[in-house]
């Protein structure tokens, strides 16, 4: 598949850098030359969490990106870039000037970030950039870069697809320019904007340098962004919170009733979600989403993008807390109900699909590390992690909805064992899950600290889903050998529930 050869620009470009450079350089136009101060250099320093050993972080890490000036005193990034940073700085083009910036807001599931510069008077003198979201099909972007001098590269691409697609964090889908450029290595170029008539109309989200294709975030899904950090409490992107399935198939379509052609079948309504709270089932064709009739497909007619997925009406253009009218047939009648938009916020999830930015929780109980399954914790596995994780724990994640319909829970795991005079015996022991512990049920890390602190007859009893179902460890041996365990592995706490 396309997308799965897809991986972060900066990467590939590093690995491919070499043969990149003895291309001609692109030749930076007139237009590019005056307005070369809307970007600023982004400098970031960080260091991110290790999920292997929860109490610990990963070596530290550099990253270089350009930002995009904005109107406010804002610069424009990917959440990627700024992910688990300990420190940003802007650095101006022109003049070499430095200055520590803040992360004002951030959404990892649409992939963007403001900066503020710590110094009100920095991006001073700066004419910020302009956002335009009439981009379509055939239309010609340049994706500008700086060279070491300052000097502004810009290269051009055509508009090839505009399309919803999965964004990194993978919640849902959203808009998505596609274009086909012959991007070159820049050590900035982390952060790349794309521009159209001298205005913003993208940043880059994906590259592959091998098909010369870039997926960028659309304008449309920047303003959004920028509409909802302009209020008191960033709510983020709305979902509705149902699956569907094209009506394609004849035999479908009289199976659900289906008087007319065209709509999605509703293949799932997660329980909580606004699909549910307005009454939308199983088994419902949704024919039309306000004013905008869908096909087979799902598809509906944008007036600026031709047929694209009704998806979009629910992203770009819809806010959390707008009531969406919602037309459906149910046994061949047609209904309509209205859904009042939410945005779910990853710990509403049972495995949350991202962790950035938090410390994961943890305990440790005689060498026996309990963590809380999360997306986070799986994508250690690097980027096949969907194939290469535990599949059990893979499962799990992708079909929590349907296997934990309460949502109000977590699926607590014995992820390893450390060695110790404790644990001899379990060494071999991984990615187990927690059921009970001392006879009580589970659902949180929060309910195996408490129940560990009632052994049962000097024990503490562990239930598992998998074998050996049952663990048993001594209490009092527990308690005796904790300091040294945590001198042994350079454990600074052997918990952490907040």
């Amino acid at each position: 598949m396309f997308r799965q050869s897809f991986i972060a620009f900066s990467i590939v470009l590093l690995a491919t850098s070499g043969a990149l450079a003895k291309k001609e350089p692109a030749v930076p136009s007139a237009a590019a030359k005056q307005k070369q101060l809307a970007l600023v250099r982004v400098n970031v320093t960080g260091q991110s969490y290790d999920y292997f050993r929860p109490w610990q972080k990963k070596a530290p890490f550099s990253k270089r990106a350009l930002g995009a000036v904005l109107p406010k005193g804002r610069v424009l990034v990917t959440a990627d870039l700024v992910a688990n940073q300990n420190y940003v700085e802007l650095e101006r083009a022109e003049s070499g000037e430095k200055t520590a910036a803040n992360v004002r807001v951030i959404d990892y599931e649409a992939n963007l970030a403001l900066l503020e510069p710590t110094e009100k008077s920095f991006l001073d003198g700066i004419k910020p950039l302009e956002i335009t979201s009439d981009t379509v099909v055939g239309d010609r972007l340049a994706a500008w870069q700086l060279e070491p001098t300052g000097a502004l590269l810009a290269t051009e691409g055509l508009v090839t697809t505009v399309q919803m697609t999965p964004y990194p964090i993978d919640i849902g889908q959203f808009l998505t320019y596609r274009i086909s450029i012959p991007m070159q290595y820049r050590e900035n170029s982390y952060t790349v904007p794309l521009v159209k008539n001298n205005k913003l109309a993208g940043l880059l989200l994906r590259y592959d340098s091998r098909s010369q294709l870039l997926d960028a975030i659309p304008a449309p899904i920047i303003t959004h962004f920028l509409k909802e950090a302009d209020t008191q409490d960033y709510r983020g992107f709305p979902s509705a919170g149902f699956s569907f399935f094209p009506t394609r198939d004849p035999q479908l379509r009289e199976f659900a009733g289906e008087k007319s052609k065209g709509g999605v079948y509703v293949t799932n309504v997660e329980p909580g979600t606004p699909a549910m709270k307005a009454g939308l089932q199983v088994g419902d064709i949704v024919t039309g989403i306000g004013n905008h009739e869908l096909d087979e497909n799902g598809n509906y007619v944008d007036p600026l993008y031709g047929k694209i997925e009704f998806t979009n009406l629910l992203t770009a253009h819809a806010y959390a807390g707008d009531a969406v009218p919602f037309h459906i047939q149910r046994g061949g009648k047609p209904m309509q109900l209205n859904l009042t938009l939410e945005h779910r916020d990853a710990k509403d999830y049972v495995s949350p699909p991202y962790n950035l930015d938090q410390a994961p929780r943890y305990s440790v109980v005689g060498g026996l590390i309990f963590q809380e399954l999360s997306r986070q914790y799986l994508k250690e596995w690097g980027p096949n992690w969907q194939r290469e994780a535990p599949q059990r724990l893979v499962y799990f994640d992708h079909f929590q909805s349907e296997l934990f319909p309460e949502r109000n829970r977590r699926i607590v795991i014995l992820s390893q064992v450390l060695p110790a005079n404790s644990t001899i015996g379990y060494d071999d022991l991984a990615y187990l899950t927690v059921t009970k512990v001392n006879g009580k049920e589970v659902k949180s890390l929060d309910d195996l600290a408490e129940a560990v602190k009632h052994p049962i007859e000097g024990f503490i009893k562990i239930e598992t889903e998998e074998d050996p179902k049952q663990i048993e460890l001594d209490a009092s041996q527990v308690a005796a050998e904790a300091p040294a365990l945590q001198e042994n592995y350079g454990i600074s706490s052997l918990q952490r529930l907040q």
